[in-house]
């Protein structure tokens, strides 16, 4: 039998408070917040609260049947400073180090890693090529990942900020979140 671990209104909010704080321990503030839907809409939007700043959505919908993502080219545009065709025959390059926004990428769970794995791949091919070596600076600074919970035994290791850590390769446990503790219709 799996175990369960029931999380309150209240344990959301600490960890939302513990996201902020290594956020700012690392000097580093996002000018959006991008909260994955359904679980990452409800923490991202208590982060857009607690940092009085805008928050965005993305639907990236792997573990659902209809597996229906979307891709938002214009965030890894904004991520990596992308300078628009009129622009970039001015300045001669295809971003601008200025132009770059810190974004924040959250969801209640870093599970297996297959949802931040398909967004980094998708934001590399739909704004600029994967080679492109310039990625690797915007994922280490203009783009970072929170999870309320972060299982080590995920295939993604770039969660920056977690409040909760699990091992499901030691230990499986079915997390509870308030928003899915509805009981049945």
């Amino acid at each position: 039998m799996i175990k369960k671990h029931y999380y309150s209104w209240q344990d959301i909010e600490k960890m939302c408070v513990q996201i902020v704080t290594q956020m700012y321990a690392d000097n580093w503030r996002p000018d959006y917040i991008v909260g994955i839907t359904r679980g990452g809409n409800v923490p991202a939007t208590i982060l857009s609260n607690m940092l009085g700043i805008r928050c965005e959505a993305l639907k990236v919908s792997l573990r659902d049947a209809t597996g229906e993502s979307e891709s938002n080219c214009w965030m890894s545009e904004d991520a990596f400073g992308y300078v628009d065709q009129e622009e970039q025959e001015i300045v001669k390059c295809r971003w601008d180090l200025n132009k770059r926004k810190n974004i924040l990428i959250v969801d209640d769970i870093n599970d297996t890693g297959a949802t931040f794995n398909w967004i980094k791949q998708d934001w590399e091919a739909g704004c600029l090529p994967q080679e492109d070596n310039a990625w690797k600076a915007v994922w280490e600074n203009n783009v970072r990942f929170a999870t309320l919970t972060n299982n080590e035994a995920s295939d993604f290791y770039d969660v920056h900020y977690t409040s909760h850590e699990i091992n499901k390769a030691e230990q499986d446990v079915w997390l509870v979140y308030p928003w899915e503790n509805i009981g049945e219709y």
